[in-house]
């Protein structure tokens, strides 16, 4: 099986930072995807976040989903 690699780690962070900074749990983010057309159940959300293996359009679409309008990198 292939190794994270640490920009696996750090999206993988990033998006979990964004989610307690607003407080929000993989239910929510489930809701709040639904509401832009994305249908993926909280479990599967839990999953694919903690193995780090996800798109950049799926990083995108749940930071749109959750209201961020900018990040921090550093």
């Amino acid at each position: 099986m292939p190794e994270r690699t640490d920009w696996e780690d750090k999206a993988k962070n990033l998006l979990r930072a964004e989610m307690a900074r607003t407080g929000t749990t993989y239910a929510q983010l489930s809701e709040k995807l639904a509401a832009i057309g994305v249908e993926d159940n909280e479990r599967n959300l839990r999953n694919k976040v903690s193995r780090g293996k996800f798109t950049a359009g799926f990083l995108l679409q749940c930071l749109s989903a959750l209201g961020c309008s900018s990040l921090r990198l550093d």
